[in-house]
């Protein structure tokens, strides 16, 4: 038998945190691990979410992308927590944190799941809904959960957008179907109910800060809907008070669903609004966008960034989640940063697409 990996410690600034890691695993699975919430994002070595510094000891990295940690940072000792393995104990200077998420993660699970409904939503957005073989799932409400695609070892990564409490009976992910697609195109007659899937989760710190009492700004397109419906189911559960709008673009009437729960959610968030908008010029031809503006349920035409710069007069004063495409979140980010929202307010998960070359 060969010899267990290696421990070493890692010690935490500026927040006075430490914590033991193997060295066949990355620092920032370790934290995981042991229910530590450091910043993440897409795990995957191209986002630059847990960017952070090497004070004091020997880390390797596997392969990253330059785009997330340029080589001159690399140099100074920047390094991605999510790539970084230890060979000494280390000192790490975090350059994202959230205290008062640090030491409140909840621990990975790994569990089977049976596929207990498949419902289209639109055109090309489904509803998987699942239920723990175990019957329990924890996470907190805005987490997501990678998926192993069948009969690989691969995963795709998708928001929960039931709550926790539900979660013993079933879990719902929302997903948008891409041609080709690794495990979305698997949505068409391959995975089907009473199937079992393997679930690991849950990660993202795209979560409530409930000390915060700033207006909240939520951005989402596409598949975005769910961590931030999570949200909202959250907010309305809890009777909250705060103010909420809620901005999502889509590029036809036809893209747009859940449109009768989020109506029914401004009776229960008495400061919530929806402010839905289309980006398809020819939207303006759809017959069903009359019927959705007498409902109240539409209100504005061009890109979804377009619409909350010009809608929101004070966003350095808000709590900013963002979740859809790549492009909408970069673009959301943009313009959170040209209007001068501190990073500390600005909460995204970013999920890259595959599909089948």
């Amino acid at each position: 038998m060969g010899q267990p990996p290696k421990k070493h410690r890692v010690q935490f600034e500026p927040v006075d945190l430490e914590m033991e890691v193997t060295e066949d695993e990355t620092v920032l699975d370790a934290a995981f691990r042991q229910g530590i919430m450091l910043m993440h994002g897409c795990r995957e070595g191209q986002c630059s979410a847990c960017k952070s510094f090497l004070i004091d000891g020997d880390v390797q990295m596997d392969r990253y992308s330059t785009f997330a940690l340029p080589d001159f940072e690399s140099d100074e000792g920047y390094v991605l927590l999510c790539k970084s393995h230890a060979y000494s104990d280390l000192t790490v200077e975090l350059i994202n944190f959230d205290e008062e998420a640090l030491r409140s993660a909840v621990p990975i699970q790994t569990f089977d799941a049976t596929v207990v409904g498949l419902t289209e939503l639109t055109h090309d957005i489904v509803a998987l809904t699942v239920r723990p073989d175990g019957g329990r799932f924890d996470f907190k409400p805005g987490q997501y959960a990678d998926i192993t695609i069948p009969g690989t070892e691969q995963h795709r990564s998708f928001s929960m957008a039931t709550l926790p409490a539900q979660a013993a009976d079933q879990v719902q992910f929302i997903i948008k179907k891409y041609p080709g697609g690794h495990f979305s195109g698997l949505l068409d007659g391959v995975i089907e109910v009473g199937h079992t899937l393997q679930v690991v989760g849950p990660y993202g710190s795209f979560t409530l800060h409930e000390k915060s009492d700033r207006k909240i700004v939520c951005i989402g397109g596409g598949a975005g809907m769910a961590p931030i419906l999570c949200l909202l189911r959250h907010l309305a559960a809890q009777e909250s008070r705060r103010e909420v709008v809620f901005y999502y673009g889509a590029r036809t009437a036809r893209d747009l669903f859940c449109l009768e729960e989020l109506a029914g959610l401004t009776a229960r968030l008495p400061n919530f609004t929806f402010v839905p908008a289309l980006s398809d010029p020819s939207a303006t031809q759809d017959a069903s966008v009359e019927e959705l503006a007498a409902r109240g349920q539409f209100s504005e035409l061009g890109l979804i960034t377009e619409v909350v710069d010009r809608r929101e007069d004070a966003l350095a004063d808000s709590d900013c989640y963002l979740c859809g495409p790549p492009p909408m979140v970069d673009a959301a980010l943009a313009l959170l940063e040209s209007r001068g929202v501190p990073h500390e307010q600005v909460f995204y998960d970013k999920f890259t697409t595959s599909t089948a070359g």
